[in-house]
Protein backbone atom coordinates (compact mmCIF):
# COMPACT_ATOMS: atom_id res chain seq x y z
CA UNK A 1 0.00 0.00 0.00
CA UNK A 2 3.14 2.21 0.36
CA UNK A 3 4.46 1.67 -2.61
CA UNK A 4 1.17 2.82 -3.96
CA UNK A 5 0.45 5.97 -2.48
CA UNK A 6 4.38 7.07 -2.90
CA UNK A 7 3.49 6.57 -6.45
CA UNK A 8 0.50 8.48 -6.53
CA UNK A 9 1.93 11.35 -4.58
CA UNK A 10 5.38 10.94 -7.19
CA UNK A 11 2.56 10.52 -9.93
CA UNK A 12 0.84 14.16 -8.50
CA UNK A 13 4.19 16.08 -8.09
CA UNK A 14 5.69 14.70 -11.67
CA UNK A 15 2.52 16.04 -13.16
CA UNK A 16 2.57 19.36 -11.53
CA UNK A 17 6.21 19.89 -12.18
CA UNK A 18 5.74 19.60 -16.33
CA UNK A 19 2.29 21.56 -16.46
CA UNK A 20 4.00 24.55 -13.70
CA UNK A 21 6.96 24.64 -15.91
CA UNK A 22 5.05 25.78 -18.56
CA UNK A 23 2.07 27.79 -16.99
CA UNK A 24 3.40 29.31 -13.61
CA UNK A 25 1.94 27.87 -9.90
CA UNK A 26 -1.14 30.69 -10.00
CA UNK A 27 -2.44 29.71 -13.61
CA UNK A 28 -2.46 25.65 -12.58
CA UNK A 29 -5.33 24.29 -10.76
CA UNK A 30 -5.31 21.21 -8.84
CA UNK A 31 -7.84 19.29 -11.05
CA UNK A 32 -5.67 19.88 -14.18
CA UNK A 33 -2.80 18.23 -12.26
CA UNK A 34 -4.95 15.70 -11.08
CA UNK A 35 -6.61 15.05 -14.40
CA UNK A 36 -2.79 15.08 -15.64
CA UNK A 37 -2.24 12.51 -12.98
CA UNK A 38 -5.15 10.38 -13.42
CA UNK A 39 -5.63 10.62 -9.74
CA UNK A 40 -9.01 11.38 -8.13
CA UNK A 41 -9.33 14.95 -5.84
CA UNK A 42 -9.71 12.74 -2.72
CA UNK A 43 -6.30 11.36 -3.16
CA UNK A 44 -4.72 15.36 -3.50
CA UNK A 45 -5.72 16.30 0.02
CA UNK A 46 -4.50 12.93 1.28
CA UNK A 47 -1.02 13.55 0.59
CA UNK A 48 -1.44 17.63 0.44
CA UNK A 49 -3.11 19.92 3.31
CA UNK A 50 -3.53 22.83 0.42
CA UNK A 51 -2.13 24.14 -2.74
CA UNK A 52 0.78 26.01 -0.97
CA UNK A 53 1.71 22.99 1.17
CA UNK A 54 1.46 21.36 -2.87
CA UNK A 55 3.47 24.06 -4.04
CA UNK A 56 6.58 23.36 -1.13
CA UNK A 57 6.81 19.75 -1.50
CA UNK A 58 7.17 20.15 -5.64
CA UNK A 59 9.68 22.52 -4.89
CA UNK A 60 11.47 20.01 -2.53
CA UNK A 61 11.34 17.10 -4.40
CA UNK A 62 12.39 19.56 -7.59
CA UNK A 63 15.70 20.54 -5.68
CA UNK A 64 16.09 16.42 -4.14
CA UNK A 65 16.05 15.66 -8.10
CA UNK A 66 18.10 18.36 -9.36
CA UNK A 67 20.78 18.29 -6.49
CA UNK A 68 21.42 14.05 -6.91
CA UNK A 69 21.89 15.26 -10.31
CA UNK A 70 24.26 18.03 -9.62
CA UNK A 71 26.08 15.90 -7.42
CA UNK A 72 26.67 13.27 -9.81
CA UNK A 73 28.07 15.81 -12.53
CA UNK A 74 30.20 17.43 -10.22
CA UNK A 75 31.98 13.75 -9.36
CA UNK A 76 32.30 12.47 -12.14
CA UNK A 77 35.42 11.10 -12.21
CA UNK A 78 38.47 11.44 -14.20
CA UNK A 79 37.58 15.25 -14.93
CA UNK A 80 39.44 18.06 -13.43
CA UNK A 81 37.23 20.51 -10.88
CA UNK A 82 36.88 22.84 -14.20
CA UNK A 83 35.77 20.51 -16.28
CA UNK A 84 33.26 19.52 -13.89
CA UNK A 85 31.66 22.63 -13.55
CA UNK A 86 31.74 23.30 -17.01
CA UNK A 87 29.83 20.63 -18.01
CA UNK A 88 27.11 21.69 -15.33
CA UNK A 89 26.82 24.84 -16.95
CA UNK A 90 26.78 22.84 -20.25
CA UNK A 91 23.62 20.82 -19.14
CA UNK A 92 22.05 23.95 -17.71
CA UNK A 93 21.82 25.20 -21.18
CA UNK A 94 21.27 22.26 -22.65
CA UNK A 95 17.48 21.83 -19.74
CA UNK A 96 16.93 25.57 -20.95
CA UNK A 97 16.85 24.65 -24.53
CA UNK A 98 14.99 21.51 -24.99
CA UNK A 99 11.14 21.60 -24.99
CA UNK A 100 11.33 25.12 -24.32
CA UNK A 101 12.42 24.05 -21.05
CA UNK A 102 9.02 22.15 -20.23
CA UNK A 103 9.97 20.79 -16.80
CA UNK A 104 13.74 21.55 -16.30
CA UNK A 105 13.50 25.27 -14.97
CA UNK A 106 11.14 25.20 -12.39
CA UNK A 107 12.81 27.66 -10.35
CA UNK A 108 13.38 29.52 -12.99
CA UNK A 109 9.52 29.38 -14.04
CA UNK A 110 8.43 30.03 -10.25
CA UNK A 111 10.56 32.09 -8.18
CA UNK A 112 9.69 35.40 -8.48
CA UNK A 113 6.27 34.29 -8.77
CA UNK A 114 5.60 31.91 -5.51
CA UNK A 115 8.24 34.19 -3.43
CA UNK A 116 5.73 36.81 -2.53
CA UNK A 117 2.58 34.50 -2.79
CA UNK A 118 3.97 31.81 -0.22
CA UNK A 119 7.10 31.87 2.49
CA UNK A 120 6.63 28.26 3.17
CA UNK A 121 7.57 28.20 -0.79
CA UNK A 122 10.07 30.76 -0.54
CA UNK A 123 11.97 29.49 2.25
CA UNK A 124 11.79 26.00 -0.06
CA UNK A 125 13.61 27.71 -3.04
CA UNK A 126 15.78 29.19 -0.87
CA UNK A 127 17.01 26.23 0.93
CA UNK A 128 17.03 25.15 -2.45
CA UNK A 129 18.98 27.97 -4.23
CA UNK A 130 21.54 28.10 -1.34
CA UNK A 131 22.14 24.18 -1.61
CA UNK A 132 23.02 24.86 -5.15
CA UNK A 133 25.21 27.73 -4.49
CA UNK A 134 26.88 25.36 -1.73
CA UNK A 135 27.81 22.65 -4.40
CA UNK A 136 29.40 25.48 -6.61
CA UNK A 137 31.20 26.56 -4.43
CA UNK A 138 32.36 23.26 -3.24
CA UNK A 139 33.39 22.83 -6.79
CA UNK A 140 34.99 26.08 -7.61
CA UNK A 141 37.44 25.47 -4.17
CA UNK A 142 38.37 22.19 -5.41
CA UNK A 143 39.32 23.87 -8.73
CA UNK A 144 41.42 26.15 -7.07
CA UNK A 145 43.10 23.72 -5.08
CA UNK A 146 43.89 21.45 -7.97
CA UNK A 147 44.90 24.11 -9.94
CA UNK A 148 42.18 24.30 -12.81
CA UNK A 149 40.44 27.47 -11.93
CA UNK A 150 41.72 30.54 -10.43
CA UNK A 151 39.06 32.84 -9.61
CA UNK A 152 39.98 36.47 -8.06
CA UNK A 153 37.13 36.55 -5.58
CA UNK A 154 36.33 33.89 -2.63
CA UNK A 155 34.82 30.87 -4.13
CA UNK A 156 31.39 31.40 -2.02
CA UNK A 157 31.44 34.94 -3.86
CA UNK A 158 32.07 33.81 -7.21
CA UNK A 159 29.61 30.62 -6.79
CA UNK A 160 26.73 33.23 -5.57
CA UNK A 161 27.66 35.56 -8.74
CA UNK A 162 27.91 32.44 -11.51
CA UNK A 163 24.09 31.33 -10.35
CA UNK A 164 22.87 34.33 -10.45
CA UNK A 165 23.79 35.04 -13.58
CA UNK A 166 22.83 31.82 -15.03
CA UNK A 167 19.35 32.22 -13.56
CA UNK A 168 19.32 35.95 -14.60
CA UNK A 169 20.19 34.64 -18.00
CA UNK A 170 17.45 31.87 -18.02
CA UNK A 171 14.68 34.32 -17.38
CA UNK A 172 15.98 36.00 -19.94
CA UNK A 173 16.33 33.34 -22.21
CA UNK A 174 12.58 32.71 -21.88
CA UNK A 175 11.73 36.31 -22.94
CA UNK A 176 13.70 36.75 -25.74
CA UNK A 177 13.23 32.70 -26.54
CA UNK A 178 16.58 32.82 -27.84
CA UNK A 179 18.87 30.35 -26.27
CA UNK A 180 21.70 31.98 -27.59
CA UNK A 181 21.88 34.74 -24.87
CA UNK A 182 23.16 31.88 -23.32
CA UNK A 183 26.66 31.68 -25.20
CA UNK A 184 27.62 35.14 -23.66
CA UNK A 185 26.82 33.42 -19.97
CA UNK A 186 29.12 30.39 -20.65
CA UNK A 187 31.78 33.19 -21.97
CA UNK A 188 31.77 35.28 -19.01
CA UNK A 189 31.76 31.91 -16.60
CA UNK A 190 34.82 30.86 -18.47
CA UNK A 191 36.31 34.37 -17.54
CA UNK A 192 35.48 33.83 -14.07
CA UNK A 193 37.00 30.79 -13.24
CA UNK A 194 39.72 31.01 -15.81
CA UNK A 195 39.52 27.04 -16.44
Amino acid sequence: MAVIQGDTRSSILDAARRIMARKGFSAVGINEVLSAAGVPKGSFYHFFGSKEAFGEALIRAYFTEYLAEMDRVLAEPGLTSAERLMNYWRGWREAQSVDECQGKCLVVKLAAEVSDLSESMRLALKEGTTAVIDRLEGAIAAGVKDGSIAVTDTPRDTAQALYDMWLGASVMVKVHRHIGLLDTTTRITRQLLHP
